[in-house]
């Protein structure tokens, strides 16, 4: 089932500043919309105050329980001082409706870093600046390793109790079956795409079985460029709201790019600097094609469940035609292949 038609059509911008006044902020008119479709997320001005990220969740898409663990998650990260952008600790003002600062006698018994306002669920982050990383650098993906052993380190101390975890039913299986309901494809293209990926998921869990029982851990789950701000200091990690439990290597497979020998030099780049804190097991780089083409069948899916949001047809025209199917299967088959070669070595 898809989300209800137009899950943001209420969240006028009169409705984004007012949420934010809610927390005891002061925003102050100014209001830009940042790149963001599975949420809404806009920059905002505060009186006497640096700008702010404010991140209005999707309806119905995580429990709150869900999005309580993720910010637990980059809080305890920040304590240990891993440059990580966790949401702020702010007046809740469903507790508190007149605000820090305007008769609230107990601010810190009221502070939470999940808000209400106008129906929508919404979280507060200071702004960071930065730049797109440079993965083609090997002291930047070392640099990235060190990170993200850190980051692993402190993820393999607990789990998540509320948030899924990403493996072979959850990307792989439900995607399928959820294509499966709705008329997505071309009726000459069906019988071709429930074939290859039937096949790719086959591949996949012979993947697994190769790879034999990883250790799931705390992940941020969705570590690509555009989720790393880079500044002299090193990277800054943000947007966790994919975090999931999962294999290591998750976090490490996206920062990988071009033809093989480069992959391999990419991820001893990668490995030097993430086993400076954290021990890799090497059998998950039999995951590394796995986990590429459950992404491709599940962002497949994940269109197909936004279709209802008007924001997802404006920016994904290309979606739901003759030719992205075909390129799709094309795509699946070539990772058959790869699946059937030997991984990288660590």
């Amino acid at each position: 089932m898809t989300d209800s038609p137009h899950p943001y059509s209420a969240l006028t911008p009169d409705v984004a500043l007012d949420a934010l006044d809610s927390t005891g902020l002061r925003a102050d008119g100014r209001l830009l919309a940042l790149n963001s479709y599975e949420n809404r997320v806009y920059q905002m001005g505060v009186e006497d105050a640096q700008p702010v990220v404010v991140k209005f969740y999707r309806p119905e898409r995580w429990r709150d329980d869900a999005i309580l663990e993720e910010h637990a998650f980059t809080a305890e990260l920040a304590e240990r001082e891993i440059p990580v952008v966790a949401p702020l600790a702010l007046n809740d003002a469903t507790l508190h409706p007149q605000g820090v600062g305007r008769g609230c006698k107990d601010a810190q018994a009221s502070t939470t870093t999940l808000h209400r306002h106008a129906g929508f669920r919404f979280a507060v982050y200071p702004k960071q600046g930065g730049r797109m990383p440079e993965f083609d650098r090997a002291d930047t993906l070392e640099w990235m390793g060190r990170f993200l052993g850190r980051i692993h380190a402190v993820g393999a101390t607990a789990s998540f109790a509320h948030r899924p975890t990403l493996d072979l039913e959850t990307f792989g299986y439900a995607s399928r079956d959820f294509l499966k309901q709705g008329r997505w494809l071309p009726a000459d293209l069906v019988a071709a795409w429930d074939s290859v990926v039937e096949h790719a998921l086959a591949s996949v869990a012979h993947c697994y079985a190769r790879a034999g029982a990883v250790h799931a851990i705390r992940l941020h789950g969705d570590c690509h460029a555009g989720n790393v701000l880079w500044t002299e200091a090193g990277p800054h990690f943000v947007d966790f709201d994919d975090s999931r439990m999962g294999p290591a290597v998750q976090d490490l497979w996206m920062l990988l790019s071009g033809e093989r020998d480069e992959q391999q030099a990419q991820m001893n780049a990668i490995l030097t600097g993430y086993e400076d804190f954290m021990e890799f097991d090497p059998r998950e780089l039999h995951l590394v094609e796995a986990l590429r083409t459950l992404r491709l069948i599940h962002y497949a899916a994940w269109l197909a469940r936004r279709w209802d949001d008007p924001a997802f047809p404006a920016a994904f025209p290309w979606f739901n035609t003759q030719q992205y199917w075909q390129a799709r299967i094309l795509e699946l088959r070539e990772q058959i292949a790869l699946m059937d070669e030997p991984p990288l070595v660590a």
